[in-house]
């Protein structure tokens, strides 16, 4: 999750998960995996009945669903939901689904349905990089389900712009300390959110978190599953959130990896993220000056220097990359941030800037900007991640756009993170301008009477800040905290085989770690 309206690229689609296999721990890991499990109770093993199907949802409910095969190992399926939960019998709309059947049917526990963030990310995508995230036991023994929520990608989804014009969107930048750039920008978000109705139509009033965790339940019931298994990741933890407090006595294996807190609001959430990115960028730094061909030169305050001297460059005059597009400053930022992500990626980083400081040469950076908006080298774009993350963030977070507390806040942004703070300004005049205005309400979430919900936190984490999964974790009335100590965003699939046994011993035997693990 990466609220940055400015830079519409950053929507957190867990890109280091996607590409990168999880890392090998070392001795110590294991044996302190060893010590730290506890005998917590085991889900239940009895039959469950399936619940019943809400009043005037039944149609959904029981609906057949049909799964083809689609690609080497795969099957795929479309499930209706309504359009609008306030008029079931109303227009009907498709998610798609994509399923990995469990490798031993034999000892099949169930479906795990899975969210890789965003909002705005396709799990039928992540499902496709379950070698990569998901062990060997997990596999073995759960369906790993991928669903595109409402809106996004291969679901009926949200439409607003071409590529061409989305390449415009993520490369113009506005000066919007001046009424001039302030108008411009205005206008420009103005314009996307009536493009966005005019492309979309009514689904555009109804692609909030809360009707995607209706969704979820009916998905739950499609699959055959009395309970849930849920593995969401980023804001995919926000979604798992909301369906647990909806439908509490439903859950049953909740992994929540890399949580977002559901009671702040959006200038929480900003303020939270340029922190978060601040000491991701410090990290590197510190990094990158202790190893061998570092470009950048002194101490850790020199080196996040030189960075921000380069996006201040970029930004006045773009640098070339031997393409057709410059590297301007919001799409070098976009690049450098996308290296935040996972620490495995921060040689890329390195490579990036000592072309583009040295060598006057943008492409790398450019490419790492591309990769994060998930877009291919001729110009067309994998999925709407970007466009609905908008959409999606707009009816979940109430805009706040009076102009002096706009203002007050830059301020504040600018001086918690002079890299990327005066970016993340002002983000609120894009949902503020939209055409469905938020009318939900950001509160704690609970979830009294579900079943026990595994929360992980990664300490250095820049996308969702680590005490984030601490507040999710003290607000859920039964949940345990798992602590990563490392860098980079989530920790399951990227961190160590402390984190893998405690998650694993959790969804196939329904044993909760000890409450407070640090792996």
């Amino acid at each position: 999750m990466f609220r940055a309206p400015r830079l519409a690229a950053l929507s957190a689609l867990l890109v280091g998960a996607l590409a990168l296999a999880g890392c090998t721990a070392s001795e110590t890991d294991d044996d302190r995996a060893a010590d730290s499990v506890t005998t917590a109770p085991s889900a239940s093993t009895e039959p469950v009945e399936m619940p019943a199907a809400p009043a005037g949802l039944e149609v959904y409910y029981d609906q057949d669903v049909a799964w083809e095969a689609c690609g080497d190992d795969f099957e795929c399926a479309r499930v209706e939901v309504p359009l609008d939960y306030a008029v079931p019998d109303g227009e009907r709309i498709e998610l798609a689904l994509k399923r990995l059947p469990a490798e031993d049917g034999d000892a099949r526990i169930g479906s795990l349905l899975i969210n890789p963030g965003g909002p705005g990310g396709s799990g039928v995508q992540l499902v496709e990089a379950a070698d990569f995230l998901f062990s060997a036991d997990v596999r073995e023994r759960f369906d790993l389900v991928g669903f595109d929520p409402r809106g996004v990608n291969e679901s009926d989804a949200v439409e607003c712009v071409s590529d061409a014009e989305l390449d415009e969107m993520r490369s113009t930048e506005y000066d919007v300390e001046t009424p001039e750039g302030l108008a411009e920008f205005t206008a420009s978000a103005t314009e996307l959110g009536e493009k966005c109705a005019a492309g979309t139509g009514p689904l555009l009033a109804h692609v909030d978190t809360e009707s995607a965790a209706r969704d979820l339940d009916i998905l739950r019931d499609v699959v055959g599953d009395p309970q849930l298994y849920y593995f969401g990741y980023s804001y995919g933890t926000f979604l798992g959130a909301i369906y647990a407090e909806t439908f509490p006595a439903n859950v049953g294996r909740m992994v929540l990896d890399g949580a977002v807190d559901p009671a702040l609001d959006s200038a929480a959430l900003v303020m939270g993220q340029a922190v978060g990115f601040e000491n991701a960028i410090r990290a590197y730094a510190e990094d990158c000056l202790a190893g061998d061909d570092c470009p950048l030169k002194g101490d850790v305050d020199d080196a996040v220097g030189q960075i921000q001297d380069l996006l201040a460059t970029a930004e006045a005059t773009p640098l070339p990359t031997g393409s057709d597009r410059e590297l301007t400053g919001s799409l070098a930022a976009s690049g450098i941030i996308m290296t935040l992500y996972d620490n495995e990626y921060w040689p890329l980083l390195t490579s990036a800037l000592d072309a583009a400081m040295y060598d006057g040469d943008g492409s790398q950076l450019l490419f790492l900007a591309d990769v994060s908006a998930e877009r291919e080298e001729d110009g067309s774009y994998l999925t709407n991640s970007t466009e609905a993350f908008n959409a999606i963030n707009c009816l979940d977070y109430p805009a706040e756009a009076d102009l002096a507390q706009m203002q007050a806040q830059a301020a504040e942004l600018a001086e918690a993170s002079p890299t990327f703070g005066e970016m993340l300004a002002y983000g609120d005049i894009t949902c503020d301008v939209w055409p469905y205005p938020s009318t939900a309400e950001r509160t704690e979430v609970h979830a009294e009477g579900a079943a026990p919900i595994l929360v992980i936190g990664t300490t250095g984490d820049p996308a969702t800040p680590y005490e984030w999964s601490v507040s999710l974790a003290e607000q859920l009335a039964d949940a345990v905290l798992v602590t990563y100590e490392g860098e980079g965003h989530t920790a399951y699939g990227r961190s160590n085989s402390c984190v893998t046994e405690a998650v694993d011993t959790y969804l196939i035997e329904g044993t909760l770690p000890e409450d407070g693990l640090t792996c």
